[in-house]
């Protein structure tokens, strides 16, 4: 999964218009999208959405915030009906991690369901950022790291995070300990949206520069996003080339700790970015 298309928990509208466009996956949100008073209402809609046809796509849900006292009610409404993901916002480190998990559990007992995946918002809190190392060993049903920097901004004090620019020093260094905390947990990291909706040059930069540095996939806001993040995350044809040409050398010398290609000296760590490399390519993208 390349791109995390965020859809309003309360609008079955954008939720058909998303359901059949390019995001591989959907968030559907029950969180900051939706207004308190619609919070019920949108559990519903929720629930219908996830019921619907979903072409291929994932469909996570985000719930709110533990510390609202909704997330439960959130599960509740949405749990019968199997969504794929739960994403939980305002993760402030393995505590919360597992007392979501330890939730879900009992809604997968009585539903008769698998482990649920959970993508955690892991920096939208000062606090959070002290336990963003702390994740390895959490509960199975962690998959992802997300980082975010609109609640963090509030979170700081902050007055601003430079998002069109390129972020400051706070944002870059929890979206630098958000990709390495999901490293170290062996979980996928998830890059945060990108707010400028209009010039699509910050987006594909931002997405480029995620990329090459780690992130297995982005987040987004809009529909016209989508395209340059999913762009952006999938295997040039000059990379996949080049992941076959190591894999093949190692498949041809298993027991060589070097081998040599195109006059470089190739080793066991490129051999693992080469299958990472082809496992993003997608189904059907072989090694030969």
């Amino acid at each position: 999964m390349r791109s995390f298309l965020f859809v309003p928990g309360d609008s079955l509208r954008k939720f058909e218009k998303a359901v059949t466009g390019e995001a591989d996956a959907l968030i559907l949100d029950l969180e900051d999208s939706v207004a308190a008073s619609a919070k019920q209402t949108a559990r519903e809609t929720v629930a219908r959405m996830l019921q619907a046809e979903r072409n291929g796509k994932a469909l996570f849900v985000r719930v709110n915030a533990l510390d609202t006292g909704l997330t439960l009610a959130d599960l509740a409404a949405v749990m019968p009906c199997a969504p794929d993901g739960i994403t939980l916002p305002k993760c402030e480190g393995p505590d919360d991690l597992n007392r979501a998990a330890h939730y879900l559990a009992a809604f997968e007992a009585a539903h008769g369901l698998g482990p649920t995946r959970i993508l955690a918002i892991a920096t939208e809190t000062a606090a959070s950022l002290f336990t963003l190392g702390s994740y390895t060993g959490c509960d199975e049903r962690l998959w992802g790291l997300m980082w975010g920097a609109e609640d963090l901004t509030a979170s700081l004090g902050a007055r601003e995070n430079g998002a069109k620019q390129g972020f400051h020093e706070p944002f870059r260094l929890a979206r630098n300990l958000c990709l390495a905390g999901a490293a170290a947990a062996g979980v996928v990291p998830v890059d945060t949206i990108c707010a400028v909706l209009d010039d699509l040059s910050v987006v594909e930069r931002e997405a480029r520069e995620a990329r090459r540095d780690g992130f297995g996939a982005k987040a987004v806001i809009h529909p016209k996003h989508v395209a340059p993040v999913n762009a952006a995350f999938t295997p040039t044809e000059e990379e996949l080339a080049w992941a076959r040409k190591v894999l093949a050398a190692f498949a041809a010398d298993p027991d060589a700790g070097v081998v040599r290609i195109d006059g470089q000296m190739i080793d066991k760590p490129h051999e693992r970015a080469a299958r990472k490399i082809i496992a993003t390519a997608g189904p059907g993208v072989g090694a030969g």
